[in-house]
């Protein structure tokens, strides 16, 4: 395992949009999401639906952790923080549906083919985001 600097940590969070959220259950055992994410702004964003585990866990208790790995698997880095949840998207445009568009073109690295049929997806879904700013992350070098 290869331990990162901080500012290693930093760049290596920010290079990559897949991971595994942690929600905490009512029971306080975790609840693993498999998500897509941006770095934005200094937050780490992330698209979820309002009927979901990890959105009902996070409204109830926002400690979250979201852990991300290397392509081979071996290096790795846990980010901790306090969540928080955007209203869902009632109507296409709006500041919910925009934050969620610039996310998906973030992850993907390339505007959307269809930005109003994107929006108008965001409100029949129920979307909305799901936002922290990185805390404690491990493992670092020293």
């Amino acid at each position: 395992m290869a331990l990162l600097s901080p500012a290693e940590a930093d760049l290596f969070l920010a290079q990559r949009h897949f991971g595994v959220l942690t929600t905490l259950k009512a029971d306080g055992r975790p609840q693993l999401s498999n998500v897509a994410y941006a770095l934005r702004d200094g937050r780490i964003v992330v698209s979820v639906t309002d009927d979901r585990a990890k959105t009902a866990n996070v409204a109830r208790d926002p400690r979250v952790s979201l852990h991300v790995t290397s392509e081979d698997f071996w290096t790795y880095l846990v980010v901790e923080g306090e969540a928080e949840l955007s209203p869902v998207s009632s109507t296409p445009g709006d500041a919910t549906g925009l934050a969620l568009l610039a996310t998906y073109e973030a992850v993907r690295g390339e505007a959307h083919p269809d930005p109003a049929e994107f929006l108008d997806a965001m409100v029949a879904e129920r979307r909305r985001v799901l936002s922290f700013a990185p805390g404690y992350r491990y493992p670092l070098a020293s």
